[in-house]
């Protein structure tokens, strides 16, 4: 019977914290530049200003709560997909990003450890994706394929921020972090594979 009622308790914890997200959200597409108060989160959650403190923290909380959200939607995408393709990963991060591009960049701009943005899911699956790889003898079997998929990541970074800060349309940002991926594909690849996976490079326009 307790564990009933505490899981209950947990379904029911867990969908107030959706509803407070799913609030700010909607604030922040209504007015993206316009400070988000937990009284307007409260309101337009329906619930009360310590309820939000209790499930999400300060406000300056609200960041990193709205970034956790983030990984998990982008964990279930690349779980259901497989994610076993390294370029799939890459697409599939960037099109949850651009897919509601009021909220990342807010996100982006204002969570402080924004740079761990890509670390847990996208970094996950590009390791799994690239260690196979190498496996199938697409890359040389001495390649360090964390090394490598740090330093995609890196890359991948870099062009999300690009894209937060509009020096970079939606397409080029896609561009931009298949370019990182084949580019690092390309330096790694077995002599067998070296013209297919160079192949891209000589297509991509990386501007």
């Amino acid at each position: 019977m307790q564990a009933a009622e505490g899981g209950l308790r947990a379904r029911h914890k867990a969908q107030r914290r959706g509803r407070i997200l799913e609030a700010t959200r909607e604030l922040l597409r209504e007015s993206p530049e316009s400070v988000i108060s937990t009284e307007r989160i409260a309101a337009r959650a329906e619930v009360s200003p310590a309820t939000v403190y209790n499930l999400i923290g300060p406000r300056d909380k609200i960041w990193e709560a709205l970034a956790a959200d983030f990984m998990d939607e982008l964990e279930s995408r690349l779980g259901a997909e497989g994610a076993g393709d390294a370029r799939e990963v890459v697409r599939s991060t960037v099109q949850l990003f651009v897919g509601d591009p009021v909220v990342s960049r807010r996100m982006v701009r204002e969570w402080e450890d924004s740079g761990l943005v890509l670390r847990r899911g996208p970094l996950t699956h590009l390791r799994r994706a690239l260690a196979d790889a190498r496996a199938r003898g697409l890359l040389r079997a001495d390649v360090d394929t964390d090394a490598l998929a740090a330093v995609v990541s890196t890359a991948c970074l870099g062009a999300l921020h690009q894209w937060v800060a509009a020096m970079t349309d939606d397409d080029q940002f896609l561009v931009r972090t298949l370019l990182a991926l084949d580019v690092a594909l390309a330096a790694a690849a077995a002599d067998p594979h070296r013209d297919r996976l160079l192949a891209p490079l000589r297509t991509q326009d990386p501007a």
